[in-house]
């Protein structure tokens, strides 16, 4: 047994914790837990905790349904929200057939073989997230817009306000777990708020989102309010993205960084940014997986739509932030497409796998878009060779279809699930007579 797993078990003791959560993903990103006692933890850490495999999203055929969940005990922290004592503590799992093997289809492995390629070519994944979510005065009520908690806007102080308390609430119980934030404010839109989680491993990174989404829904309940992650709950507000803030390390450097070079940036950031471009397309379908994600990229503002780069542009698919001279380390870049409603395990497995081929492959950067592209006429775009992002879930299928990058990263058989269930989706939705449709056509028709 190594040091981690003593250590686990130790603390366990200690704090009289009752209950171990065992937590990991479907190919969705839904979270998906087992409880076990204590006494079982040894048996788990030494040979997983045998399941159903087939009764998950994508994880497995009914033919190969007996999978493992194995804890990885460096995730191990208590649950500050079931109470002191007796606690609850939770660990992450990586999923294994019954020989042992990785299960292919689980996405923190999918992830994880991501970043074992990077690796190989002698880079660490650094990610930091943005993460805009609505707080509402009640969860979904059939025939009913929803309610944003409050009016106010971007940056706004809203005195006595649920907002703040909301955010001081689950900032705390954040930082209770291990997971540092940077930043927190009001969003620009009634009900949104947004909340920063430092730098950290893409891994970790992907670790700490599932737990975040899951605390602000607990700290939410226990408020008597609702969150929600959806990226366009109103249509005449801005939706919630998951802007993420890249860079890759070698050893202590940022392969990033060249001083001296425009905007530091060097040249394997230059053709990471090139991947992103060129493979955009194909992976949106993964880091904008839901029929509702284009209501958000379309809705204009400051989503992007079109396959751009810019420095402080906010209108570009990726920008370069502004450098800070002090600290070299600190360039980076923003992918600002990303909802906080994907699964963070295959979105980062993507974006990094397009990033990794334009170095690989010398891509080279095009020209940097100076414009708001939103303010620019179709013909405008089309001269300067601007391409647009996937305009529906539909469109995003196809080109991820016909994607060799994204099959290779997700593997064959996460591919194919992924892309029937998206399938499905939309068959749903073009199936739906939407109240647009009986507002506008019921009473002239």
């Amino acid at each position: 047994m190594d040091r981690q797993q003593e250590f686990v078990l130790r603390t366990i003791e200690e704090r009289d914790i009752r209950f171990v959560r065992l937590w990991f993903t479907d190919v969705l990103g839904t979270l998906k837990s087992v409880a076990i006692a204590p006494a079982e933890l040894e048996g788990a850490f030494a040979e997983g905790i045998g399941f159903d495999g087939s009764a998950i999203e994508g994880l497995s055929r009914v033919v190969e349904s007996d999978m493992l969940a194995k804890p990885d005990p460096s995730t191990f922290q208590v649950l500050p929200w079931r109470g002191e004592r007796p606690g609850t503590a939770r660990m992450f799992c990586d999923i294994t057939l019954p020989d042992g093997t990785p299960s292919m289809a689980d996405p923190r492995n999918v992830l994880q073989r991501a970043l074992a390629k990077a690796a190989d070519l002698g880079f660490t994944f650094y990610t930091h997230p943005e993460i805009e979510f609505f707080l509402l005065r009640s969860g979904y009520v059939h025939g009913q817009a929803p309610e944003p908690i409050d009016q106010a806007g971007f940056f706004d102080h809203v005195p006595h306000g649920n907002s703040h308390d909301f955010r001081r609430a689950a900032i705390t119980m954040l930082e209770a777990m291990g997971i540092s934030v940077e930043f927190s404010h009001h969003e620009g839109a009634p009900g949104q708020n947004e909340i920063d989680l430092r730098y950290a491993d893409a891994l970790s990174t992907a670790d700490n989102i599932m737990t975040f989404r899951a605390v602000v829904k607990e700290v939410a309940l226990e408020q008597g309010i609702y969150a929600t992650f959806m990226p366009k709950p109103f249509a005449e507000h801005p939706g919630s993205g998951m802007h993420t803030h890249l860079s890759l390390f070698e050893g202590d450097t940022n392969a990033f960084h060249e001083p001296g070079a425009p905007y530091m940036l060097s040249k394997t950031g230059r053709q990471f940014i090139a991947g992103l471009l060129r493979h955009g397309a194909e992976i949106t379908a993964v880091t904008n997986q839901w029929v509702n994600s284009y209501k958000r990229l379309w809705g204009g503002g400051e989503a992007p739509a079109y396959l751009t780069w810019g420095h402080n542009n906010r209108s570009a698919l990726v920008r370069v932030p502004m450098y800070k001279p002090s600290k070299g380390n600190s360039t980076r870049v923003e992918l600002r497409s990303l909802d906080s409603a994907c699964n963070p395990y295959l979105a980062f497995a993507v974006i990094l796998a397009a990033g990794l081929k334009g170095i690989e492959e010398g891509y080279e950067l095009p020209p940097e878009a100076e414009d708001d592209v939103w303010s620019l006429t179709s013909a405008e775009r089309r001269a300067l060779g601007i391409q647009p992002l996937p305009s529906s879930l539909s469109d995003a299928i196809h080109v991820m279809e016909d994607s060799e990058l994204v099959a290779q990263t997700l593997g064959e058989h996460t591919f194919d699930f992924f892309l029937r269930n998206k399938r499905q989706e939309w068959a749903d939705y073009r199936g739906t007579v939407t109240p647009f449709e009986l507002e506008r056509y019921l009473p002239r028709l």
